[in-house]
């Protein structure tokens, strides 16, 4: 099932109707502020097996990250950031990012396994937000995989993203928002601020 947006503005039936199926185990394929993306509610382990394995992965060695409303939302997956790291981060707060950061005792949990860190994603994609705030809690996030090789239809197109993964995925959410790059992965686990992938967002 695909859903289309215009400037990226869901009704609230919508809205209700996404989260009815992340909340009953279900994985939705959404536009972010860089890549569309799987997503799965983060109480949920089936949805989460699920999502590995549609990445080729097993759960406990999958690096998804954890897509929040804003930054108070990750502190319980989180071990307390420092006063650098948490100005580093308000200060870079444009959707264009991963954080990576110490994993506190409930992220192991997530993932079935003694996981240290986790990657944080603040959006600022209107829909992203929509669907967050309805759910109220952040949601396992991993970018639909694409590479150099492929046409970027292929990583961009709803309708070629569904009838790829239609059958393991609930719905994809048709959208023109995505830059269709990568996020900048940092990495603050030892409140030295390193680089690890250059992509959408930019350190100054």
């Amino acid at each position: 099932m695909i859903i289309k947006t215009y400037d990226d503005n869901l009704s609230k039936k919508q809205i209700d109707n996404i989260v009815s199926i992340l909340e009953n185990e279900g994985i939705v394929i959404i536009p972010t502020d860089t890549l569309y993306a799987f997503v799965c509610d983060i109480l949920s382990k089936k949805a989460a097996k699920n999502l590995a394995e549609l990445k080729g992965k097993v759960l406990e060695k999958s690096n998804f990250s954890l897509l929040c409303e804003n930054l108070s939302a990750s502190t319980p997956y989180t071990k307390p950031l420092g006063n650098k790291q948490f100005s580093f981060i308000r200060n870079l707060q444009t959707g264009g990012f991963t954080f990576v950061l110490s994993a506190s005792n409930l992220t192991p949990k997530i993932f079935q396994s003694k996981k240290k860190t986790i990657g944080i994603r603040l959006p600022e994609n209107k829909i992203c937000l929509d669907i967050l705030q309805r759910l109220g809690r952040p949601l396992l996030v991993s970018s639909v995989p694409h590479s150099e090789d492929m046409e970027q239809e292929d990583f961009t197109c709803a309708e070629l993203l569904e009838e790829k993964f239609g059958n393991r995925v609930a719905m994809v959410i048709e959208s023109d928002s995505c830059k269709n790059i990568p996020s900048t992965v940092v990495n603050l686990v030892d409140d030295e601020f390193v680089i690890e992938r250059e992509g959408l967002g930019i350190v100054e």
